[in-house]
């Protein structure tokens, strides 16, 4: 490719102060790989609402079309109104819009963070599209229905194309991994027999497509156990929207922080680096955020493109920003969440100074 346009989707809370700082050094690790990005500013969340009266306008959409994929902050979407269309949460709206089937939310250690556990490395492929999500499985509406005051029914919608692209996704992915590769599909197919059990069905019948790839499925509460036990023994989970939603987070926990968990929202056509976390209001603005999931994620986009575009050198940006950030950390530089005392601009700069040696800090 002679150029990728990546739009930066700032968000709410936190989100100003941790994208730029990733966008800031993904494009100093392009530049050293010989990658050419162009970075497209887009208005996005509440700042978006206060000034075109919408979170999500129809602008940024559009320009997103134009984009090889994009960036996204954490958004504030409990404060949105739900009752008004133009308060969309744009994270589940840009999933479904463009068709991010697969959200990617790896776990594992990283040098100098403390965690309870080593040897852990993992991730939690879960499907993006559908579920218990409400603003995902229905054309119009949010699929909650409120059948009297004190009563609701909330709908959930599993589709055999949904669990069969995302089972293929979970296997091609586990083939990629350095170790050998394991898949475990995570469901609860002994109580939810028609939607878990469809899942299940669509996991086995993909397995056998791949056989150098182990294969074997658990019950959700077990695999959250087991996760606090014994994480080494996982590699490859491949679960439900809500499920994912769930045991991702738990996982963050077992490697140190929700600040170094980054993750991508995957489809055929587009991507969208977006960390774990919240957009974390209490500590908005103060500087202090971890802008580590970030950049990891703003590198699983790079990884990405150098799949989908057989580009070497969005493979090699990949590359030098992940190094750059296990060397800053090694280094004990750390934010307040990882037990340090850093600024989200020191930490920056201490990734920056192993991107560029003998730049400023």
């Amino acid at each position: 490719m002679a150029a990728y346009r990546i739009g930066v989707l700032k968000g709410d809370g936190i989100g100003p102060e941790v994208v730029p700082a990733a966008v800031d050094l993904a494009d100093l690790s392009a530049r050293a790989a010989g990658l050419s990005v162009e970075w497209v500013e887009l208005p996005v969340g509440l700042e978006a609402y206060g000034q075109l009266g919408d979170t999500l306008p129809p602008q940024t959409v559009e320009a997103l079309r134009g984009c090889h994929g994009w960036v996204l902050g954490p958004v504030e979407h409990h404060r949105y109104d739900p009752r008004l269309p133009s308060m969309r949460n744009p994270s589940g709206t840009l999933r479904r819009l463009f068709d991010l089937y697969a959200n990617e939310r790896p776990a594992r250690n990283l040098p100098g963070v403390p965690s309870r556990y080593e040897g852990v490395d993992l991730v939690v492929v879960r499907e993006n599209t559908e579920g218990f999500y409400a603003d995902r499985n229905v054309l119009e509406g949010d699929a909650e229905l409120l059948v009297t005051p004190d009563v609701v029914v909330s709908l959930r919608v599993v589709t055999r194309r949904a669990c069969q692209r995302i089972a293929e996704y979970a296997f091609q992915l586990a083939r990629r991994r350095a170790r050998p590769g394991r898949v475990t599909a995570v469901h609860k197919a002994n109580v939810l027999r028609r939607g878990d059990g469809l899942f299940l069905e669509c996991c086995r019948s993909v397995a056998s497509r791949y056989p150098d790839v182990a294969f074997d499925h658990v019950h959700v509460d077990a695999a959250a156990y087991f996760l606090v036990r014994e994480p080494q023994r996982y590699d490859v989970l491949v679960t439900t929207n809500l499920f994912g939603d769930i045991l991702s987070d738990q996982a963050a926990g077992l490697v140190g922080s929700l600040g170094v968990a980054p993750s991508l929202n995957a489809g055929d056509g587009y991507a969208m680096a977006q960390a774990v976390h919240g957009s974390a209001p209490d500590i908005a603005g103060r500087g202090v955020a971890n802008p580590t999931a970030e950049i990891l994620s703003v590198a699983m986009l790079f990884e990405w493109l150098g799949r989908r575009f057989d580009d070497p050198a969005a493979t090699e940006a990949a590359r030098r920003l992940e190094e750059a950030v296990g060397a800053a950390l090694s280094a004990g530089v750390r934010t307040p969440d990882l037990g340090g005392s850093a600024t989200t601009a020191e930490f920056a700069r201490a990734v920056r100074a192993h991107l560029a040696p003998g730049s400023m800090l």
